[in-house]
């Protein structure tokens, strides 16, 4: 597999954040490849990867509906990113760490989340992994190596550098990834993760989902640099543009730097190139601030459309496939939401839990009354 990486690597020059000049890109219009991808990406992993793509895109769309009939507070989807965090996911070992940002719900299902587990973190019930104390989107999964989400932007990128300097000290060849969109690149925690990770040259893969809009903030003002990818020279190690939206090469590149990684290399800046599709978050109107030729152009570089064609062309995918494969995810998304809705909220009780490795005495006091003022609330008003 040709390097990607180098000193005077081409997609590094004359880029510009909100375009896709200079990035790295194997799929084609038609579908068709290069023939060292399909070695690359064999066809039953092909497959695997594209059900991935399709069943987060069916549970941001049934979720969206959710919460605008009032089921669920909020939400944030990833439609038109799957590939981009897809891709880059494909590319790890069990044992590596993901350190998410609010985009990457595949990544758990990945690691053999059920998505069960996501609806119960969304309506925050008595199964939700934070006992329903987090945002909804906000996943821990920390037994699948999912770091928990935070809401602070850019927070995630130093704690992606420590996780890979810890596990270097004690032996493992793990590597760990961070995910974070444009405008995490202009808080501090970047500046403070890639620099600490160049000087020790720690085992970690940053990932930039380049999506053109941090919130209302369009990319082009996020940066006067050519390129985020360009960034990675000041910190002394490689970095590379990637069409976000072209799976294969997503998932070329982000191998290619875990094993650099992993084998001492030290880390590398991924900047992938895709587009948010809806608003920021439910909370959000994208409409006020960008235009629907911006959107439209770029749903017609839809990934899944575009990954699709490739399976056709590979001739291992039909219409009778796809319509299954949807028809599958749409119903195993509206069982999770079925089971997830008939689970009941966390027991109040809960709340004084995981607050000290051992519950001092002064908080269980604080706790015994709160159950008996609410006991006693409940016998006066019963009839």
């Amino acid at each position: 597999m040709p390097s990607e990486f180098g000193e005077n690597s081409p997609v590094l020059e004359e880029a510009a954040p909100d375009t896709l000049e200079g990035a790295i890109r194997v799929l084609q219009d038609d579908g068709s490849v290069p023939p060292e991808v399909r070695r690359e990406l064999p066809d039953s992993l092909a497959c695997e990867l594209y059900r991935w793509m399709v069943i987060t895109r069916a549970f941001d769309e049934r979720c969206m509906n959710l919460q605008r009939q009032g089921r669920i507070s909020f939400f944030v989807t990833s439609t038109g990113q799957e590939a981009a965090h897809v891709g880059s996911a494909a590319a790890l070992e069990p044992t590596d760490w993901i350190f998410p940002a609010y985009r990457e719900p595949a990544a758990a299902l990945m690691r053999g989340v059920p998505l069960r587990a996501l609806v119960d973190q969304i309506v925050g019930n008595a199964a939700d992994t934070s006992r329903g104390r987090q945002m909804p989107c906000h996943y821990s999964f920390p037994d699948a190596r999912y770091a928990s989400i935070s809401s602070p932007i850019g927070t995630q990128i130093t704690q992606a550098v420590g996780a890979a300097l810890a596990a270097r000290l004690r032996g493992d060849r793990i590597v760990a990834l961070a995910y974070f969109g444009d405008g995490a690149t202009s808080s501090n925690d970047f500046h403070s993760g890639l620099n600490f990770a160049g000087v020790y040259q720690a085992p970690v893969v940053f990932v930039c989902q380049n999506n053109h809009w941090a919130i209302s903030m369009p990319v082009r003002r996020q940066t006067a640099s050519d390129s985020i990818a360009i960034k990675s020279r000041a910190y002394g190690f490689p970095g590379c543009r990637v069409d976000g939206n072209d799976l294969p090469a997503v998932l070329r590149v982000t191998r290619e730097a875990v094993a650099r990684a992993r084998g001492g290399g030290g880390p590398t800046l991924i900047e992938a190139v895709t587009y948010r599709m809806h608003s920021h978050t439910t909370a959000d109107d994208a409409t006020r601030y960008r235009n629907r030729e911006e959107v439209e152009a770029w749903r017609r570089r839809d990934p899944i459309g575009r990954f699709r064609r490739h399976l056709v062309w590979r001739g291992i995918w039909s219409t009778l496939d796809d319509e299954a494969l949807w028809a599958e995810s749409k119903l195993a998304v509206a069982r999770a939401i079925e089971e997830a809705e008939r689970t009941p909220p966390p027991d109040v009780a809960t709340l004084f839990d995981d607050v000290y490795a051992s519950m001092p005495a002064s908080l269980r006091e604080q706790r015994d009354a709160l159950l008996d003022y609410l006991k006693k609330r409940s016998t006066l008003r019963a009839p």
